[in-house]
């Protein structure tokens, strides 16, 4: 019996999340290209405020105000806390990393998720799983090398990036059961803006034309990848989204070598592969187990 050719919508779905990868690398890129010359406070609140301006012209006078009523104002909060912490890592961690390196370690959120699911929520996670998720931190390890020559501490930021987020996102998934995904996009938005809005004045600089210029790209490329990202699970499981997730790696080292002539070394090639190949395989396992009866594949969530 011949296979069952991929719907339309599935197609669509995966090209704006290959899309949606570009954007974000892309924003990854001019966040280390910024890093050089204004502080990272300057581009996260440029980050959160766009998103958050735009965000609310587009959803407000659409759904009313509404939108805003939630009944987990303080999770809200700590979820818009959790990702500004994870962007403050990010930041960091681009001003001193490669962009394809910080971006490949970034993709062990899934993983990571699994451990997390395994012993706090008490998830059944298979042998094969748990392959997976050793095999993704030894890659992780082949990347940052600790010891080795070029070592140095902030080498270690992203693996702080990738904790925080994965906790926002498992509190994500906890919330959605409840919540309006519009009104936790919008009460993301406001928290990253109001969090770094009180700590702006105390390290602004003037930006110059091209740097403001940069700056507001990064909050076009930061909205407009997350919309296409929504846009995409609305058209696919994201069983079948996933491992197109990794695409980003590949548009980092791009971006890497385009900017910054920076080609990622032997053993930062081999652990970037070690990554995406335990990355796919575990969103293939999810899908497997999500088709088997009796079979409680890991969550793992997207924003």
């Amino acid at each position: 019996m011949s296979s069952s050719p991929v719907r339309p919508s599935v197609l669509t779905g995966i090209a704006l999340v290959v899309t949606a990868m570009a954007l974000f690398a892309s924003l990854d890129t001019i966040a280390k290209l910024i890093s050089t010359s204004l502080p990272l406070l300057m581009a996260i609140w440029f980050r959160y405020s766009f998103q958050a301006v735009v965000t609310t012209l587009v959803v407000v006078p659409r759904f009313g105000v509404a939108v805003l009523k939630t009944q987990h104002p303080r999770f809200q909060m700590l979820r818009g806390l959790l990702l500004v912490i994870t962007s403050f890592f990010a930041f960091a961690s681009l001003k001193y990393l490669p962009v394809a390196e910080f971006t490949a370690i970034g993709t062990l959120v899934p993983l990571v998720i699994t451990l997390l699911a395994a012993r706090l929520l008490g998830e059944q996670v298979s042998k094969l799983r748990w392959v997976l998720v050793f095999g993704g931190f030894a890659g992780a390890m082949l990347i940052i090398r600790p010891g080795g020559d070029n070592f140095i501490w902030p080498m270690l930021l992203p693996l702080g990036a990738v904790v925080t987020y994965s906790w926002f996102q498992l509190l994500t998934g906890h919330m959605v059961k409840t919540e309006n995904p519009l009104t936790m996009h919008l009460y993301t938005g406001w928290v990253g803006t109001l969090v770094a809005s009180l700590m702006l004045p105390f390290v602004w600089m003037n930006p110059t034309q091209t740097e403001l210029g940069m700056l507001l790209l990064m909050g076009v490329l930061g909205t407009v990848g997350h919309y296409f990202l929504i846009l995409a699970y609305t058209r696919s499981p994201a069983s079948n989204l996933t491992p197109y997730l990794y695409a980003q790696i590949a548009f980092a080292m791009l971006g890497g070598w385009l900017v910054f002539s920076q080609v990622p070394d032997n053993w930062a090639l081999a652990g970037i592969a070690v990554i995406a190949v335990c990355g796919v395989a575990g969103a293939l396992l999810t899908n497997y187990e999500s088709r088997v009866p009796g079979q409680l594949p890991v969550k793992t969530l997207e924003t």
